[in-house]
């Protein structure tokens, strides 16, 4: 193999397939990153068998070919190059020269044979969204999932197309999120679970454009993402995702409509007596007279702060994990958000003004006495 190529190009396609390069692994040749040379194009791999990463750069093939390369040290060498064109050339079935300017590296390499190539996904099932519109839906929902591998359908989110519509739930036994968006065209009904860390790495890759579009398509224990000239084959978590009908039809005793910037900074304010060890909740009190109270008291102080509220319903007292409800103000692009509440003990529910965005979020147990 022998190609020249811009650095530039280079790196970047480096750091979209380093995202799929395994770190803790008996088998060396996953912590590799695969170079094929061919027609006029430079393709990069990376597969750790439960995430595979592809893309093609523009290069200058002088001699088609491929080798697998140590992705840390190959990254490292390249990110330090100077910012001109480089030469890569297998000088050998084991070595690899790398030149730019006037400096150059030989480094070890494997055969491209002994890499694990993505699995091929048939097409039969597919639906297409924009990046920007994906990246909205992972931004909205990752943060409620779970990170305990023994709960693992709880690490993954549920992805469903029905009645034109794709679905995106995720839940970690103390909130869900669930986001709908509206497909264009006819689409087939889909249910699958997709790992949480595919979406996160997916949502660092896509540029987040509403003009460009990601192909997704489904299969029995894969789903294939499609933008660009970059491919992104994720292994699904198999089994039945939690049914959630019930708790996104459960009624409410009071409902507010609230700033969401104001609520936000009063949140946010709060926060600053909170310690990493406290478990404190903030208390939200709900009166008659169209204001909501928020108070919280640690070891570091107090605070007390109200705000101007559009209300129905009953008063309420409640309290909350202050980052728990964060998320989701955080990620909630509307002015004003809908909050619903039962009581002291049942779920509260968060709504945006379309209601194209849920999060229901569990409360912490106080004594309602105490703050009355």
């Amino acid at each position: 193999m022998r190609i020249k190529c811009k650095k530039n190009l280079l790196t970047a396609g480096i750091n979209i397939v380093a995202k799929a390069v395994s770190t803790k692994t008996t088998m060396p040749i996953l912590e590799c990153i695969l170079l094929i040379a061919e027609g006029g194009k430079l393709r990069l791999v990376a597969n750790n068998l439960e995430l595979g990463i592809e893309t093609l750069i523009d290069a200058t093939v002088l001699e088609e070919g491929q080798v697998a390369l140590e992705a840390k040290l190959f990254s490292d060498i390249i990110r330090k190059l100077p910012d001109s064109e480089i030469n890569l050339e297998t000088s050998s079935d084991i070595r690899v020269d790398i030149q730019c300017e006037k400096s150059k590296f030989t480094i070890p390499c494997r055969s491209g044979d002994e890499f694990s190539m993505l699995p091929d996904i048939e097409k039969e099932k597919s639906i297409q969204i924009s990046q920007m519109a994906l990246r909205d839906i992972i931004r909205q929902t990752i943060f409620s999932i779970s990170d305990n591998e023994n709960t693992k359908m709880m690490t993954g989110e549920s992805f469903e197309v029905i009645n034109n519509q794709l679905i995106v739930i995720s839940l970690d036994g103390h909130r869900i999120s669930r986001r709908k968006i509206d497909l264009r065209g006819d689409n087939p009904e889909v249910h699958v679970v997709v790992p949480g860390k595919t979406l996160q790495e997916l949502s660092k890759i896509i540029n987040g454009d509403a003009d460009d579009l990601v192909d997704i398509y489904f299969s029995d224990r894969h789903m294939l993402f499609e933008f660009e000239e970059t491919r992104v084959v994720t292994r699904l978590i198999e089994g039945e995702y939690f049914k959630i009908a019930n708790m996104m039809s459960m009624g409410h005793n009071v409902s507010v409509k609230a700033n969401k910037r104001d609520l936000m900074g009063i949140i946010d304010r709060a926060t600053l007596l909170i310690q990493e060890t406290d478990k404190k909740p903030i208390i939200v009190s709900v009166k008659n007279d169209n204001n909501l109270y928020v108070r919280l008291d640690t070891n570091l102080g107090s605070m007390k702060e109200e705000m101007e509220i559009e209300k129905e319903g009953e008063e309420i007292i409640i309290g909350f994990n202050p980052k728990f409800l964060m998320d989701a103000l955080r990620v909630i692009d509307d002015d004003e958000v809908c909050i619903y509440m039962t009581d002291s003990k049942n779920p509260c529910m968060i709504k945006d003004e379309n209601e194209s965005y849920v999060y229901i979020v569990l409360p912490i147990s106080i004594n309602t006495d105490l703050y009355a």
